[in-house]
């Protein structure tokens, strides 16, 4: 120590600077006691802690602190004045880094990992996770009855969105172009409505998005004026297909001559005449009820295979049980919602709305009266009108044909609005159902592009 001392405040100065020492007005760490310090016998001691303040200048506006600790110089920005950093907060800052340093604890600042925010899920995704997770709560019809609404319906519209982007002028825009297709109706698109709504609230108590857009009224189209449910012409042979050797016979009967169920199960083989394709009708709840029906190509072929396996004898009923008794309608009513269930797999397949359960075997006078109202093409690609409405409310035993006039007047463009697998269904349902029958009325011109239906009379 003395000897360096003796070589005076100049060479003190040197050795300060060679073993790192900082000097400066602001320099803390510094002085002969501190060049003393490196001296221990022989050998010199580890570089100490140095370090000096940086007040705001320029374009720097912060107090910094740059420190040597552990072999490297660090730079630490402390805060702005107007934050309250003074010369003097700033030094204190300082020196309690140096005593960290000294001690060995001080630490560089590293800012706490951020993790990236998952990425947002698409309506596919999310949609499909939804399904999935409660799928097992669903009977096998709403199971069908969900899937049909999601894979024909809200999936090509929804499914690249992620689900902030599905807003409430998305929904309502949706909405509209199910409107433009004419294909459903306002309450079937409702019920699209209603199961993405019900995505979006599991997506809104998760937390994925801020609101439930497709919630609450104003986003329903105006609801049509409740009716009995009945069965689709596009519906129609799924359903067939579906029924059981007993029911089958039923359906096509009821679908095919517009009978009322209590009508057609009192119907004895006496009545049924297959080599003039008529049915003669002597049970009934009025007078016009009584009557002579025409029966289509697909009901006398059911009808056919029925006899071929049963006695056949004039005074036994058509529809009989396993044990010969007449059917009943709560028997009927049974297998017809096994039928619904069966082809309601079968239609959601092919893209066409399922059967609501709530159809019953009544719902077939409306089938019947759509099928012979429809327009349909013969095998020359003619446009052929339906039957006259005077001839289906005789047919159906109406004393008032208005009835037959309204579902008339929505039956004969209706097919004009169809197209894919659902035009394909009607028209093979039209064919089932063809009589052999010629419209009094004149054909419509040749449509070039329209679909033929092979075999259908002309």
């Amino acid at each position: 120590v003395e000897a360096f001392e003796a070589r005076g405040v100049g060479d003190r100065q040197h050795v300060g600077n060679e073993f790192g020492i900082e000097r400066g007005s602001d320099s803390v760490g510094s002085g002969s006691g501190a060049v003393t310090a490196l001296v221990d016998g022989d050998h010199l001691m580890a570089r100490p802690a140095t370090g000096q303040l940086i007040a705001p200048k320029g374009k720097a506006k912060s107090w910094a602190i740059r420190f040597r600790a552990y072999g490297k110089r660090h730079h630490v920005t402390l805060g702005k004045p107007e934050d309250g950093w003074s010369h003097e907060r700033a030094e204190a800052e300082l020196r309690h880094a140096l005593a960290d340093v000294e001690r060995g604890i001080w630490q560089p600042y590293k800012p706490a990992p951020v993790e990236a925010p998952p990425e947002e899920p698409t309506f596919h995704e999310f949609a499909s996770e939804w399904f999935a997770r409660h799928e097992g709560d669903w009977r096998t019809h709403t199971q069908t009855d969900y899937r049909w609404a999601l894979s024909y319906h809200l999936l090509p519209w929804f499914k690249d969105h992620r689900l902030s982007q599905i807003t409430i002028e998305e929904v309502d825009r949706y909405a509209a172009a199910k409107q433009r297709e004419g294909v459903l109706s306002n309450n079937s698109i409702n019920k699209t409505l209603t199961r993405l709504s019900q995505i979006l609230e599991d997506a809104f108590e998760y937390g994925k998005i801020d609101k439930n857009p497709a919630r609450g009224k104003r986003r329903r189209l105006k609801a049509e004026e409740r009716s009995r449910p009945w069965v689709e012409p596009e519906q129609l042979l799924a359903l067939l297909d579906a029924a059981d050797p007993y029911a089958r016979p039923v359906f096509a009967t009821l679908a095919g001559t517009g009978m009322r169920p209590g009508e057609a199960l009192a119907l004895p083989w006496r009545g049924v005449n297959l080599a003039t394709s008529t049915i003669s009708i002597r049970e009934s709840k009025t007078s016009a009820g009584v009557r002579q029906g025409d029966v289509p190509m697909g009901t006398a072929e059911a009808l056919r295979e029925l006899k071929a396996r049963s006695s056949g004898d004039p005074g036994d009923p058509v529809f009989s049980n396993r044990q010969g008794r007449r059917q009943t309608k709560r028997n009927i009513q049974q297998r017809l919602k096994k039928a619904i269930d069966g082809a309601n797999s079968v239609l959601a397949d092919a893209g066409i709305e399922p059967l609501s359960e709530e159809v019953t075997p009544y719902s077939f006078r409306r089938t019947y009266s759509s099928l012979r109202a429809s327009r349909w093409i013969d095998a020359e690609g003619n446009m052929r009108p339906g039957d006259d409405p005077v001839y289906i409310a005789e047919q159906m035993g109406h004393t008032d044909p208005k009835f037959t006039f309204r579902v008339y007047q929505r039956a004969v463009k209706r097919r004009e609005r169809l197209s894919g697998a659902h035009l394909e269904a009607f028209d093979k349902a039209l064919q089932w159902a063809a009589t052999g029958r010629i419209s009094p009325e004149p054909a419509v011109p040749s449509l070039p592009n329209a679909a033929l239906i092979q075999g259908m009379p002309g």
